[in-house]
């Protein structure tokens, strides 16, 4: 029974190593299930290492069972009752072992998937905000033009109200220039009206002075 010693030895072996990889295993799985920061940690290539380990160590562990099971039934020698029940506990420490993997597994799988929905929906929400930021902006930046625009009309505005002014003073300027001549014009008239009256009565009197002349000189001839 050398073969069935041997094979026993190589399941505690086995599940020893199965059980280390498997609390290791959980560990990686309560970090990766609280959402701690995964890639700092490396906690998913640890997940992943341990779980290619812990497959390989539990298809090692049922061929042993397997080699196990048929080195007792070709034994020359009748199995006792302490071999079929020793037998009987390495493959349920099987069975143990890969429901406790496949737990894990799912829990594992379960955390991953929430944690990369949590992720896509704050990559999400962030877009949404990097969006709403961007159309804030470029808004904050049309009414900053508008702005502008409105400053532009208002100065032209103001200077077209202040060339009206200045337009209004250099009008009223005019009109009081205007007002002075307009005032000064009666007393030209009135000097003119007499410069022509003088001229008219000078004229006259020449007139008669030249027509008695004649009248004398003709009264003279006539003697």
């Amino acid at each position: 029974m050398s073969s069935y010693d041997t094979l026993r030895r190589q399941c505690r072996t086995l599940e020893s190593l199965l059980d280390t990889k498997l609390t290791s295993y959980s560990r990686v799985a309560s970090t990766i299930a609280t959402h701690q920061d995964l890639e700092a940690a490396g906690s998913i290539e640890r997940w992943r290492d341990l779980e290619a380990e812990i497959e390989g160590l539990l298809d090692k562990l049922r061929e042993t069972n397997e080699d196990l099971s048929i080195a007792l039934n070709k034994s020359s020698e009748l199995p006792s009752t302490a071999m079929l029940h020793a037998a009987q506990r390495h493959r349920d420490v099987l069975q143990d072992y890969n429901r406790d993997f496949l737990r894990i597994k799912v829990n594992v799988q379960s955390a991953e998937d929430q944690r990369n929905l949590l992720q896509n929906v704050r990559h999400d929400i962030d877009a949404y905000n990097s969006s709403s930021s961007d159309m804030l902006l470029s808004e904050r930046g049309r009414i900053d033009s508008s702005h502008q625009m409105t400053d532009q009309v208002l100065e032209q505005a103001y200077e077209t109200r202040s060339e009206f002014a200045r337009q209004r003073t250099s009008l009223a300027g005019i009109n009081a220039r205007m007002s002075g001549v307009l005032n000064v014009l009666p007393g030209v008239n009135s000097l003119i009206g007499m410069v022509q009256s003088r001229r008219r009565r000078d004229a006259l009197i020449l007139g008669c002075v030249i027509g008695v002349g004649i009248v004398l000189l003709l009264t003279y001839m006539a003697r």
